[in-house]
C-alpha cells in the first residue's frame, strides 16, 4: 500500500468502532480526529467528506464480521451443519458483536434509510449478498439431499435475516443475550422441522 493509502486504512480502522456504535449522525469530526491522532485538514486529506469516511468504515464493517462468519462456516462439512454454524457464530461470538457496537448492517440500515441514499445501497447490496449466501447453502443442502425439495430458499434466508436481526436487536438494547438465544433457537427448530428431509 502506498503511504496514502495506509493513511485511509488507519483512518478507517480507528474509526469503524466509533461509526457502528455511535453511527454515522452521532460521530463527529472530533470523534475521528480524536480517535486517529490526525488533524482535521489531514482526515479531509484522505477523504472528500464524513460521508465518505462513513461508507469507508460500513465497508470495512461489513467485511470484517462477513470474514469471520465465513471462516466459522466453512469448516463445516454438510449444508445442515453449516446452517447452524451460521447461529452458533452469533451465539457463541455475541460478546463481540456486542462490543463492536451491534450488527453493522442493522445499525447502518436503519440510520440510513432516509437520510444517506449512497449508504442506503451498499446495505442494501450487503443484504443481498448475505441473503445469497445462505440461499447457496440451503440450495446445496437440496441438491445433496439433506433437505427438502420443495421449500421456498429465498423465503427462508430472508426470514432468517430478519429474524437473526430482530434477535440481535432485542439482546442489544435490553443488554440480555438470552434474546438472541430465543431466536437462534426458534431458527433452528424451523430448519429442523422445515427444512431438514
Amino acid at each position: 500500500m502506498t503511504k496514502s493509502e495506509q493513511t485511509r486504512q488507519f483512518i478507517i480502522e480507528k474509526t469503524a468502532p466509533i461509526f457502528n456504535k455511535k453511527g454515522y449522525a452521532g460521530t463527529s469530526l472530533s470523534d475521528i480526529t480524536n480517535a486517529t491522532g490526525l488533524t482535521k485538514g489531514s482526515i479531509y486529506g484522505n477523504f472528500l467528506n464524513k460521508e465518505e469516511v462513513g461508507l469507508a468504515v460500513f465497508t470495512y464493517n461489513t467485511k470484517e464480521l462477513s470474514k469471520k462468519t465465513k471462516a466459522w462456516i466453512s469448516k463445516k462439512d454438510n449444508a445442515y451443519e453449516k446452517l447452524i454454524a451460521f447461529l452458533d457464530f452469533y451465539r457463541k461470538n455475541w460478546k463481540y458483536v456486542s462490543d463492536n457496537g451491534g450488527c453493522p448492517y442493522l445499525n447502518s440500515a436503519t440510520e440510513s434509510d432516509d437520510v444517506m441514499p449512497a449508504m442506503k445501497v451498499l446495505v442494501r447490496s450487503t443484504f443481498e449478498n448475505w441473503e445469497d449466501n445462505i440461499s447457496a447453502i440451503i440450495d446445496d443442502g437440496r441438491n445433496k439431499g439433506l433437505f427438502k425439495n420443495d421449500i421456498n430458499v429465498v423465503e427462508y434466508s430472508k426470514s432468517f435475516i430478519m429474524m437473526l436481526e430482530g434477535g440481535i436487536l432485542l439482546a442489544k438494547i435490553s443488554d440480555e443475550p438470552e434474546n438472541l438465544h430465543l431466536m437462534l433457537d426458534r431458527i433452528k427448530k424451523i430448519i429442523d422441522e422445515e427444512i431438514v428431509k
